[in-house]
């Protein structure tokens, strides 16, 4: 989902060597001496320079030595999509939403676009979000596949964290409806969201 690099990160008195990873919304660093987890509101500036990216926190610096890539993350940070454009959603799109109750989503969709319907998948439609809490909730991506026109998409929601059902079940109940995973989207705080097409040789 997110940009990863293996890094070296100065903080304070401490030079610690590691991974860095570029969230929507947050900057985490692990290694066995730092871990660090910056949100974007946290920082009080970003700038690329010489192959580091240099952030300002109230707390003081941290310099990630990112190399090419240092001006690519200062840019994400500084200028991050917004949810729908991860999702690709564009004006006027025939979206249907299956069980996602997330009023902020919903909110931001009804202001890209008047085309949506719920509870039933509208034919023809250019995305489904399908809530997917249990095995037997991905047993309806097959019914959906048929929905979607070609080209168009359907995003599995499901919940982060879980053991008893995560993004491993969600991938293989889309490969078994016949479909292809393409993409990862941090939905919120508390989903993930998956995006799954039909296959070019059927479409």
């Amino acid at each position: 989902m997110g940009q990863e690099a293996r890094c070296t990160v100065h903080f304070g008195d401490q030079i610690a060597d590691g991974k860095a990873l570029l969230e929507t919304d947050k900057l985490f660093f692990r290694s066995e001496s730092l871990r660090l987890g910056i949100t974007f509101k946290e920082m009080r500036s970003v700038v690329a320079r010489d192959g580091e990216l240099h952030i300002e926190l109230d707390g003081g610096a941290a310099v990630f030595a990112l190399g090419p890539q240092s001006e690519k993350w200062a840019q994400k940070i500084l200028h991050p999509k917004s949810l729908l454009d991860k999702l690709g959603m564009k004006p006027g799109m025939r979206v249907s939403i299956l069980g996602v109750e997330d009023r902020e989503f919903i909110a931001a969709l009804r202001e890209r676009t008047d085309q949506i319907s719920f509870d039933e998948p509208r034919l023809g439609g250019d995305a489904i979000f399908i809530a997917v809490e249990a095995p037997e909730d991905l047993e309806r991506l097959a019914e959906l596949k048929a929905a979607i026109k070609p080209g168009g998409a359907i995003w599995a929601v499901f919940r982060k964290g879980r053991k008893d059902f995560n993004e491993n079940d969600v991938l293989r109940g889309g490969i078994a409806a016949g479909l292809v995973d393409v993409k990862v989207v941090r939905f919120s705080d508390t989903h993930t969201a998956s995006k799954f097409v039909i296959r070019k040789a059927e479409r």
